[in-house]
């Protein structure tokens, strides 16, 4: 991916310090930026994911990448009786803003945040009925260690659901599109952020990782079946929706 105007090709080093630190470093206009730069579409991004997990009355959720908390306050807005929710970030400044949000809510009771790495999480192994990730699986620095540890974690059946930002195919919007997020979208995160290199990030980070069709093949090899992969608006976003495999039945 070329640079943006006037700029230098962003760093895609994705060792947890640098990235916890680019996220500290934005984490207050994080959600400002989120809603105006998807024009207000990541609201609706996140009720789709939530839906497709099917929740039910007491399950346990883990949020992986949880940031500001909008997925796990999402996952609890369902409607779905006594949901609770675990939301795991490295970033410590976003979980400060995410457990503000929880206590104005009234969500604290319900949702908990703890900082931890996606490719070491602070769960038990087959505890969690339903894994979230939202826009946070392409910065991890080893993407098959996270999703097995989001495997191990998982009760047998338990379902996953993963938001990470595509490409369209459509040829018009495709063009209108890298346009927009490889230039436009870099100098207004630049100007509201004050920060030079995480708008610049995003873009690269898109374009640099895994196919949509190499994601599920490594659902796949981590242990998930039943996977799903959708477009939403366009390609803009993908949803992968995957389930756990669960045990065979014993044979006596």
């Amino acid at each position: 991916m070329p640079a943006p105007a006037g700029g230098r090709a962003p760093s895609l080093d994705k060792d947890p310090r640098r990235i916890a630190g680019m996220f500290d470093a934005i984490a207050h206009r994080y959600d400002q930026l989120n809603h105006l730069l998807s024009a207000g579409l990541d609201r609706r991004w996140r009720r789709v994911a939530v839906d497709a997990l099917e929740l039910i009355d007491g399950d346990q959720v883990l949020d992986v990448c949880t940031g500001t908390a909008d997925l796990a306050i999402a996952a609890t807005a369902a409607g779905v009786p006594r949901v609770r929710v675990l939301g795991v970030d490295f970033a410590a400044e976003m979980l400060l803003l995410g457990l503000g949000k929880l206590r104005a809510a009234g969500l604290d009771g319900q949702i908990r945040l703890a900082r931890g790495d996606a490719a070491r999480l602070p769960c038990a192994t087959e505890v969690i009925d339903a894994v979230t990730v939202g826009f946070g699986i392409r910065n991890v620095q080893d993407t098959a260690a996270a999703i097995a540890e989001m495997s191990r974690v998982l009760k047998p059946g338990g379902r996953l659901a993963i938001l990470e930002f595509g490409e369209p195919r459509m040829p018009g919007l495709r063009a209108f599109y890298l346009w927009y997020f490889r230039w436009v979208l870099p100098q207004i995160g630049r100007w509201l952020s004050r920060h030079t290199d995480a708008y610049a990030y995003l873009p690269a980070s898109v374009s640099a990782f895994l196919t949509p069709d190499q994601l599920a093949a490594l659902l796949e090899q981590s242990g998930f079946t039943e996977i799903r992969v959708e477009r939403l608006s366009f390609g803009v976003v993908y949803l992968y929706v995957a389930r756990k495999v669960a045990e065979p039945p014993t044979v006596d």
